[in-house]
């Protein structure tokens, strides 16, 4: 028998062998320790997190449903985590299709809850019903205590990987009107193989914004594990208005009260608070009952209609825009907006790839009708806060008809023929863009090395002259006007602003290349500006990284070692035979590597290191940028005051 006969035979021993016996059934909670991922998105930290967000979400349904005004969130010393609420509690009667206590079964069976009959629960966030027990099937150990209004008694649960350990029981008293459910959970370090310690950042972000779009709901956080616990409280009457005012600290507004709108029609809740301030970006965030639609959906498009609908209309009446005049355009109205627009409806359907899209089309009409009417009403009270918003519009309108004329020059003629970059941009001979990166290098002598040491097949080399213009505080006909950014706007080959398409860039890696000292930095935060400002997909799909040079060379003999930091330095220096007397070099700039070094220790795909820059947290960058590159110079001389003790390495 030859071996390719062999092969055939096992072959179909092997499928004589698929039969009945080899389809697996998953019992209860068992699929879902087995695919953890279809669940909760991932076991990563950002999987971990969402445990937490499962057992709030609880919560806060019963908060929707008008039961509950307290969640305290706990982080404990072991980095379990108690969540508490005040609502009606979980019922403990026996529920009659298991014959088990309802507490037990909405942890032990999947798609148990009051979120399918629609009697529990008008609007809920968490939908599938599958919260609590995916997160008593992912935690090594859980407990649950309820009480319930009218009943003395305090009932307890334990539960280890997602089975009873100790079946429901009294386990003491408490007074008659006390209400409400306690979770303790300890998240599996078999399933959370990366990390299972919280982010107590993370944990706070989210609840500040839990806190912003249930207005009138408290929730605490407390961390016990540094030696001095923390707690934090969050608590807005004024729900989203107030969530207006946070994300436009420190910016220049064009009227004081944020306009907030709210209305409820076919069962939807609309709630829209917005603010204009004297910026050249909007800020629009959308929540549909309080996951974060960040693809946006129908009722952000129903916003936007109505906005730009009701300012031209306005702009009509009043004769600030004349017949001849053409509409302000969408773009144009929301120029300088921040806005929250959070909607609660009985029944979500998302669409889009992470499911953050929302496709019900009944919301765009509710939230166009419930936001004009009072939008149009409030521009009719307020002529002159009418009559600054129109005029904001319209100076934008001007500068994107500037803008469109400067744009035209970003265009490559053709593929990758660059008319207007002579002699700049070294090209890479690839034009497969998944394996082109394009270095951004600060000088012409950094860039003549990189262009000498580079990998001419995947690196292309872009050298950067000075400190490019600060794109936070100037308008897109100047930002368009600048040489540099226009230079990489045409390498790069995605358009630019409404035209900006990331899927025709020519690099699927934009890595920034500065020297190591002060206006390394400057230059790296201003070209980090820009791109978060105007190329956001390109950070979105993780193309963005940032190069990291060494700051030392250590010579022995033939022994060579590059270093980055004074701490590595101090123990490479200590583990060296004194003689002969190691030589150390400290680079200054990129120049004073030669081409060899430079592609030894930054460009080499197989030694070099590079930071990957994410959008882990947009509204914290979002501050952050204005805060550091804004025009208002108060929160920067703050910013620079608190944190000049931190600064280390300072070259001066």
């Amino acid at each position: 028998m030859t071996d390719k006969e062999k092969l055939e035979k096992i072959k179909e021993e092997k499928a004589k062998e698929y039969d009945a016996s080899q389809i697996q059934v998953l019992e209860g909670l068992e699929a879902v320790r087995k695919r953890p991922g279809m669940y909760i998105g991932s076991t990563s930290s950002q999987g971990l997190h969402h445990l937490v967000w499962e057992i709030i979400d609880n919560g806060i349904d019963e908060a929707l449903a008008g039961f509950c005004d307290e969640i305290n969130v706990t982080v404990e010393k072991d980095n379990s985590i108690t969540v508490q609420d005040n609502g009606r509690g979980i019922p403990v009667d026996i529920q009659k299709k298991t014959g088990r206590p309802a507490l037990e079964t909405v942890y032990t069976v999947l798609h148990a809850g009051g979120k399918f009959g629609g009697g529990g629960y008008k609007v809920s966030g968490g939908l599938h019903g599958v919260g609590a027990s995916v997160v008593n099937a992912l935690s090594t150990e859980l407990d649950v205590q309820v009480k319930r209004e009218g009943d003395t008694n305090v009932y307890g649960i334990d539960f280890e990987l997602g089975k009873v350990k100790n079946p429901m029981k009294v386990i003491g008293q408490c007074q008659e009107h006390e209400h409400g459910t306690r979770v303790h959970f300890c998240p599996d370090p078999d399933i959370f193989k990366e990390t299972t310690v919280y982010d107590i950042k993370v944990l706070t972000t989210r609840i500040r914004e839990l806190a912003f779009l249930n207005k009138g709901l408290k929730i605490t956080i407390e961390d016990k594990r540094p030696e001095t616990p923390t707690r934090e409280e969050f608590h807005y009457a004024g729900g989203i208005k107030h969530y207006v005012e946070y994300l436009n600290k420190g910016k220049e507004v064009l009227f004081d009260d944020p306009i907030y709108v709210e209305g409820e029609q076919r069962n939807i809740t609309v709630e829209v608070a917005l603010q204009y301030t004297d910026d050249f970006h909007s800020n629009l965030l959308t929540f549909t009952n309080n996951i974060h639609t960040y693809e946006g959906g129908t009722h952000e498009s129903g916003f936007k209609t109505a906005l730009t609908r009701v300012i031209n209309d306005y702009a009509r009446k009043a004769g600030i825009l004349k017949e001849n005049d053409d509409n302000l355009s969408g773009e144009d109205v929301r120029e300088g907006l921040t806005a929250v627009v959070s909607i609660k409806h009985p029944d979500p359907q998302f669409e889009g790839q992470t499911k953050t899209k929302l496709g019900n089309s009944d919301a765009r009409a509710v939230t166009d009708k419930m936001f004009s009417e009072t939008f149009s009403k409030f521009m009719l009270e307020n002529p002159s806060v009418a009559k600054r918003i129109v005029e904001k519009g319209m100076l934008a309108a001007k500068a994107r008809v500037a803008a469109k004329r400067a744009r035209e020059v970003t265009r490559k003629k053709n593929g990758l023929e660059i008319s207007n970059l002579p002699g700049k941009l070294a090209d890479n001979t690839s034009k497969d863009p998944e394996i082109s990166e394009l270095f951004i290098v600060e000088g012409d002598s950094a860039g003549g090395s990189a262009k000498q040491g580079r990998s001419r097949l995947t690196q292309a080399i872009l050298p950067i002259r000075g400190k490019i213009l600060n794109v936070e505080k100037a308008s897109l006909d100047r930002i368009l006007a600048n040489e540099e950014i226009r230079s990489l706007f045409t390498a790069l080959g995605t358009g630019f602003g409404q035209d900006f398409n990331v899927e025709k860039a020519n690099y699927h890696k934009l890595i920034i290349m500065t020297d190591a000292d002060v206006d390394g930095a400057h230059i790296r935060t201003l070209l980090l500006t820009l791109f978060y400002r105007f190329m956001k997909p390109m950070i979105e799909k993780g193309y963005v990284y940032i190069a990291q040079p060494p700051l030392y060379q250590v010579r022995q003999g033939k022994m060579i070692r590059y270093i980055d930091s004074d701490e590595e330095l101090k123990e490479v220096l200590g583990s060296l035979q004194p003689s002969p007397k190691p030589v150390v070099q400290r680079y200054k700039g990129l120049g004073e590597m030669d081409a060899e070094q430079l592609w030894e220790t930054t460009m080499d795909p197989e030694k070099r290191r590079l930071l990957r820059v994410n959008l882990s947290d947009a509204e914290e960058a979002n501050s952050v940028f204005e805060m550091l590159m804004g025009d208002q110079v108060g929160p920067r001389r703050q910013f620079i005051e608190d944190n000049a003790t931190f600064v280390n390495n300072l070259d001066v």
